[in-house]
C-alpha cells in the first residue's frame, strides 16, 4: 500500500444504497473491481446505506476512523450531499484527512456532470500511484439559526427554480413531455416573500449555485467555477405565470442575470418554507434568518 508520505490516499470507501432502483450497487461494484486491478494494494471496502441520512452516519464514522479515506458515494447528487455532511462533520470534529467524490448513479447527477471530466476509477488510480493531488473544491454552508450548519456541494434554492430543475432531473423527457411538466409545476406553485437588505421582496425563486448548471438543462453562468471563492446567486421577482414561464426559459438558455459574489448572503423568512440542498429538502421555520455563504476549498476530493 503506498505509504503516506507518497500519497494522501490510503483507503477508499463506497457508499450506496443496497435497494436503490437506479446502477449504484452495480456502479460501486464495478469500481471496486477495476480498482482492485489497477491498484491492487489500495483497500476498497463497499458499505450499504439503512435508512434515510445512513450515508452522512457512514461518511462521518469511516473518516474519524481510517486517515486519508476517501468516501464515494454511489449516488445521485442527494445521496452526496449526505456524504459530503458527513465527511464535514467529521472535519469540523478534528478529523481532517477525508475526501469525498461521487459515482454518478442517479436521476439527478449535476454535480458530476459539471466538475467531473474523466472516469473516476482512472483519477482514482492516480492519486492513489502518488502520480496526482486531490482536488480541493467550495462548499456553500447554509446556516438557518437551527443546530449546526449544513454545507451543499452544488446549490440551495427556495422557489420554483429548484422544484421545476428537479422535475426535469428525476424524468427521462421528449421536448413535449418536457413543457408539460415544467408548466405544471409552475401552474402550482405560489410566490414567497422574504426579507433582505432590510425590505421585503415576493420572489418566485431564489438560487445560490457552487456550479455552472442546474438539471442538464439550466446554464446558470459561464463563468462560475466549483473552486473560485465564489457563488452565483439568482433571484426572480414575483410576476404573473406567463411571464415566470418566459424567465424560466431565460434560465434555460443562460439569458437570465446572475449575481457572483464571495460575501455571505443572508435573508429572513417571512413563512416557513422549504430550501432545496443538492435536491434534498431542509424546513425553515417563519421568522428564520437564513444567512449563505461559500466555504472556499473546504472539500478534498478527487475528480
Amino acid at each position: 500500500m503506498p505509504s503516506p508520505t507518497s500519497s494522501p490516499l490510503q483507503r477508499v470507501v463506497v457508499v450506496l444504497n443496497p435497494n436503490s432502483t437506479g446502477d449504484g450497487p452495480a456502479n460501486a461494484r464495478a469500481l471496486r473491481d477495476a480498482l482492485a486491478a489497477r491498484t491492487p494494494d489500495l483497500p476498497v471496502e463497499l458499505v450499504e446505506t439503512e435508512h434515510a441520512g445512513h450515508a452522512e452516519q457512514l461518511a462521518r464514522e469511516h473518516v474519524a476512523r481510517h486517515p486519508g479515506v476517501l468516501v464515494v458515494s454511489a449516488s445521485g447528487d442527494g445521496g452526496y450531499h449526505e456524504v459530503v455532511n458527513g465527511v464535514v462533520a467529521a472535519d469540523r470534529a478534528g478529523h481532517d484527512g477525508g475526501m469525498a467524490t461521487v459515482l454518478p448513479s442517479g436521476n439527478a447527477n449535476d454535480h458530476a456532470t459539471a466538475t467531473h471530466g474523466r472516469p473516476l476509477v482512472d483519477a482514482i488510480a492516480e492519486v492513489a500511484a502518488g502520480d496526482g493531488h486531490p482536488d480541493r473544491m467550495d462548499l456553500l454552508e447554509v446556516d438557518t439559526g437551527d443546530g449546526e450548519p449544513r454545507v451543499a456541494h452544488s446549490y440551495v434554492g427556495a422557489g420554483i427554480t429548484p422544484v421545476a430543475a428537479a422535475a426535469l432531473n428525476e424524468n427521462d423527457l421528449d421536448a413535449v413531455k418536457e413543457k408539460l411538466l415544467v408548466v405544471r409545476a409552475f401552474w402550482k406553485y405560489r410566490p414567497m416573500t422574504v426579507e433582505h437588505d432590510g425590505r421585503d421582496v415576493r420572489i418566485d425563486s431564489l438560487l445560490f449555485a457552487n456550479i455552472d448548471r442546474m438539471a442538464k438543462y439550466a446554464h446558470l453562468s459561464d463563468d462560475s467555477a466549483p473552486d473560485d471563492g465564489r457563488f452565483e446567486v439568482l433571484m426572480i421577482k414575483h410576476r404573473s405565470k406567463l411571464r415566470l414561464l418566459a424567465e424560466f426559459a431565460r434560465v434555460l438558455r443562460g439569458r437570465h442575470r446572475v449575481e457572483s459574489r464571495s460575501e455571505p448572503y443572508e435573508f429572513r423568512t417571512r413563512n416557513p418554507m422549504p430550501l432545496q440542498m443538492d435536491g434534498e429538502v431542509l424546513p425553515v421555520a417563519g421568522g428564520a434568518t437564513v444567512r449563505v455563504r461559500c466555504l472556499p476549498l473546504a472539500l478534498r476530493t478527487v475528480r
